[in-house]
């Protein structure tokens, strides 16, 4: 079959303000584990040669071994999945030197609690006291405001700024502040590294101290279902001891580990990374054709909990950037599933989508719409705008025709073929052709009708015995 022919046409909250933790440096007492803390917490690293799975951030002289080993302090921010140790890093780095540590999570902190830890730093240093190391634990989540209270103090060291993200920096971070900080990437951890940190857990004495196993099954499928987040498992890890002490066993197999983890988390989060690459892979499974992978991903886009308004929109913005004029019903469709998703709702309104994106992901191709666009806008902000031809210019007013305003326009109705030699365009932009349509589905005929009509527009105006149209008002007072 040829590739043409797989184209054939068919009320407000009462305001909660945020903890501030303000902490002397870590003395014995401090390092002190709380048997009840959960045990994520209790498995934290205590010592950089405990932190798994970072190896590329350790090597010696690397920024992260220095300022943990109370090396000269740098503001950093880590940048990484969740359970990759983020916050494990924040703490080891307060536990090296003589430093204050105070930390507060950005979804509850707002200018004036930044201010209030940046004003108590710089007291304390006037007095001679220690420095302070800020962390900020999801500062992604901070809007531009909120991080440019940071700037001057992070520039001038009055703190030094520890941020944990998931988010990517290059755009959840506002320049200046990146521009003042090391970027410190994270990488998920790998199967092995989650492997060995359940062990630990199992036998450490800040762990489970040896009171429960695993068998090989379960273990299998705690580090599965982790999907590279180590305080997943651990957690998943406690709750299957605790059910094995329910049971009075000490053994964990797979039926119990299977109870404390009923199924995995879906790896999206509508504010995060993972939501821009399942949109990503979205839109390149429909521009692609591949009908099967677009549901996939509407369906992941869906059970995560996704707005279905902004699916339709994306897929409205995709029926004419990749399908045009190559199926113009693309359009139609997209709208209307877009108008079902707000009159219909979900569940149900799951069809209309699903009846769009196979609509858009099985149509002819064409990005010759979003080329014509930019190509005209482009020349614009070139310079290319010249004066509107006097005879397009409104003439409806007194003393236009005396500018000369409407005379000479030619009336493409009183022509039999409803085209005429006219010129349209400014002199700037004379001859250009923006649109030029595909060779698939309707823009095929389109485009051979289009060729026939700039051969009449962009003729000899005058040619074929048509007189100057007199501009006059139409009904409702409008020029013609």
């Amino acid at each position: 079959m040829q590739s043409d022919a797989l184209f054939s046409l068919p009320d407000a909250e009462p305001e909660v303000r945020p903890e501030i933790r303000l902490e002397p440096r870590p003395g014995p007492a401090r390092d002190h584990v709380d048997p009840a803390a959960p045990l994520a917490v209790r498995m934290r690293p205590a010592t950089i040669d405990e932190l798994v799975g970072q190896d590329h951030l350790l090597a010696p002289g690397a920024p992260l071994r220095r300022l943990v080993g109370g090396g000269p302090m740098t503001s950093v921010i880590l940048w990484g999945p969740p359970g990759t140790g983020k916050t494990t890093i924040a703490h080891l780095v307060t536990r090296a030197g003589d430093r204050r540590f105070a930390a507060m999570s950005a979804l509850n902190a707002g200018v004036k609690d930044v201010r209030a830890v940046i004003d108590e730093a710089r007291r304390v240093r006037r007095t001679g006291g220690e420095a302070t190391v800020l962390f900020i634990d999801e500062v992604h989540r901070f809007s531009k405001t909120q991080q440019d209270s940071l700037l001057g103090a992070v520039e001038d060291g009055t703190v030094t700024l520890v941020a944990a993200t998931t988010e990517n920096p290059y755009f959840s971070v506002i320049s200046p502040l990146l521009s003042r900080c090391v970027l410190l990437t994270l990488r998920p951890l790998d199967d092995q590294a989650v492997r060995s940190l359940v062990h630990r857990a199992l036998v450490d004495p800040r762990g489970l101290a040896g009171a429960v196993t695993l068998t090989d099954e379960a273990e299998d499928h705690l580090v599965q279902l982790a999907g590279g987040d180590v305080r997943k498992a651990l957690t998943a890890l406690e709750a299957a001891a605790a059910g094995a002490a329910a049971l009075g066993v000490t053994e964990v197999d797979l039926a119990t580990a299977e109870a404390a983890l009923d199924k995995a988390a879906l790896r999206y989060d509508r504010d995060g990374d993972q939501h821009y690459d399942v949109v990503s892979a979205f839109i390149k499974s429909m521009r692609g054709s591949d009908v099967d992978a677009a549901l996939h991903y509407l369906a992941r886009m869906i059970l995560a909990g996704e707005d279905p308004r902004f699916i339709a929109r994306r897929v409205v913005i995709f029926a004419s950037e990749d399908v045009g004029l190559a199926d113009p019903t693309a359009l139609t469709a997209a709208t209307a599933a877009a108008h079902a998703v707000e009159y219909v709702g979900l569940p149900e309104a799951r069809l209309n989508l699903a009846q769009a994106v196979i609509h858009c992901a099985t149509a002819p191709k064409s990005n010759a719409v979003i080329l014509a666009i930019d190509e005209a806008m482009a020349d614009v902000r070139a310079g290319l705008a010249g004066s509107v031809p006097r005879h397009l210019r409104d003439a409806h007013y007194a003393g236009s025709r005396g500018l000369g305003h409407g005379v000479g326009y030619v009336y493409p109705h009183d022509d039999p073929r409803g085209v005429v030699a006219q010129q349209y365009a400014p002199d700037d932009v004379v001859g250009r052709e923006y649109y030029r349509p595909g060779g698939h589905g309707a823009e095929r005929a389109l485009g051979e009708r289009l060729a026939a009509l700039r051969t009449v527009v962009r003729a000899e105006p005058g040619r074929g015995g048509r007189r100057p149209h007199q501009a006059r008002p139409a009904d409702g007072g409008e020029e013609r």
